[in-house]
């Protein structure tokens, strides 16, 4: 097993890997990167998921909305990528059984990488929250997602990927404490906060509270000493991180606690969600979503399971690093004005950069975390969104935001997505789905990353989170009523 940055392919290869014998990546393509199992439209495009038998996981509340959706659209194309991409988590990576404790388990690949992120997973099966109650083995696939997140914050809250069992793999030589049933270990605080997130939501919608058990006691237990430990008030805590890499940002410094951060409040998280490890550890995004996640998590424990004094530490914590967020994560920039700074140390260092995985700056208020019009956060907006951003590319084939993780001139579809979620045009909205469309290389599919000025340079053929929020982006426009915005694309 290698690292998700490790599949990094150009189109061609990308490709080629869909033609291997065998391969879960071709089940999806299909032959020559056309659907298996599908008959060709009249408009020519052709159906990319896989044949019915071959789909890992299948709800019919789903396909409604994606037959219905289709409906709806006008542009062929984008019904077609919309058809690809929304089932994409549940075709291809949903392994969904039953426990051995008798508990529905489900365990979600990131794509091409066989290992369940935390954070992959959390946003992966999101968008399907809201069909929960119209498909019983829906919810019950959802409620396995949740018990096995649980499960796994409470065996490692350090740990951001694990395996389907103690199988091991490649990272098993990194230097930290590693066991067979982690893929990777890499600490990142929305690591711990997307299970919360995800839990939230499907208690909200469909108001089903047994998955808040004992379990989710010892998650929440475990969830909040490890933010406590990463605040370092009392030392630098249990957690270090080495690797033998040729690649800087996949190993932590200072014999892998990091760069020195004065302990203010703030949480440290080691790694960023690109995997990439952070420069100034208070990584003012993932903090923003650890005090959002903490007042969902008071709100459950205060109402399902009447644990008065557990909810408090929740919410006292929340309180904590807000406070320190409004003193330390603010930057007065000399041509944006007030902006929120991507990491801080306490010690009065800034890094002004935005990346594209979320949590990010710029998708702060789709996770909730801000509202959209504060005015520091539409500062900031302005400023990542533009050549100020060491991490903004622009091209001829489109713009957006990349990150270390991928490296220069690669922008990623989901910072695309992001500015379409937060914005309050509806011409920037269309500007950015019409960007999305034309740069999925006439696969049907998003990736990782395009090159600015040609798409079929791109990376990661198959990833799942990227493919699911494109279909997330276009079923929340078409139930806000802006199928006819959609529609006028050109």
């Amino acid at each position: 097993m290698v690292t998700r940055r490790d599949f990094i392919k150009k189109s061609g290869l990308a490709i080629a890997a869909a033609a291997m014998s065998g391969s879960p990546l071709k089940a999806m393509m299909g032959n020559n990167g056309q659907g298996s199992g599908a008959s060709a439209a009249a408009d020519g495009y052709v159906c990319q998921r896989p044949k019915p038998e071959e789909r890992h996981f299948t709800s019919k509340a789903v396909e409604e909305v994606i037959a219905g959706t289709k409906k709806k659209l006008k542009d062929p194309k984008l019904a077609w990528m919309f058809e690809n991409c929304f089932p994409n988590t549940l075709d291809t990576t949903v392994h969904f059984r039953e426990g051995s404790d008798g508990k529905p388990d489900t365990f979600v690949y990131t794509g091409d990488i066989h290992a369940m992120w935390l954070r992959d997973s959390g946003a992966q099966v999101w968008p399907y929250v809201q069909l929960a109650n119209s498909d019983p083995e829906l919810k019950r696939m959802l409620a396995g997602v949740i018990h096995r997140q649980f499960k796994s914050i409470v065996f490692d809250p350090y740990a951001n990927a694990f395996n389907d069992g103690p199988v091991g793999g490649y990272w098993m030589s990194d230097m930290t404490d590693m066991k067979p049933e982690l893929h990777e270990r890499k600490w990142e605080i929305d690591s711990l906060c997307y299970p919360l997130r995800l839990a939230y939501q499907y208690w909200k919608v469909t108001g089903d509270d047994s998955i808040f058990d004992e379990e989710w006691i010892q998650a929440i237990t475990n969830i909040l000493r490890t933010f406590k430990e990463q605040q370092r008030k009392e030392g630098v805590g249990p957690y270090r991180f080495e690797r033998k890499t040729n690649r800087a940002l996949d190993t932590v410094t200072n014999n892998g606690l990091g760069n020195p951060v004065k302990p203010v409040g703030l949480i440290v998280s080691t790694f960023r969600p690109s995997d990439d490890a952070t420069t100034f550890q208070f990584l003012v995004p993932s903090n923003f979503f650890a005090v959002s996640s903490l007042r969902k998590a008071a709100e459950i424990l205060q109402t399902v399971n009447k644990k008065t004094a557990l909810a408090k530490e929740c919410t006292d914590l929340a309180k904590e690093v807000e406070a320190a967020l409004k003193k330390y994560a603010v930057y007065k920039h000399p041509k944006y004005g007030k902006i929120y700074a991507f990491e801080v140390d306490g010690f009065g260092n800034h890094l002004l950069m935005d990346d594209a995985n979320v949590p990010s700056l710029l998708a702060m208020p789709y996770l909730g975390d801000v509202d959209v019009k504060d005015p520091i956060y539409q500062n900031t907006r302005r400023f990542v969104w533009s050549e100020d951003n060491p991490y903004f590319f622009k091209g001829k084939a489109g713009e957006g935001i990349g990150g270390p993780h991928i490296g220069y001139n690669m922008i990623w579809p989901m910072s695309i997505m992001m500015k379409a979620f937060t914005s309050r045009s509806d011409e920037e909205i269309k500007t950015c789905v019409k960007m999305l469309m034309d740069t999925d290389a006439g696969t049907g599919f998003m990736h990782e990353s395009f090159h600015k000025d040609n798409p079929k340079d791109f990376t990661r053929a198959w990833f799942a989170w990227q493919n699911t929020l494109f279909g997330e982006l276009i079923l929340k426009l078409v139930n806000e009523g802006k199928a006819d915005l959609l529609n006028s694309i050109e």
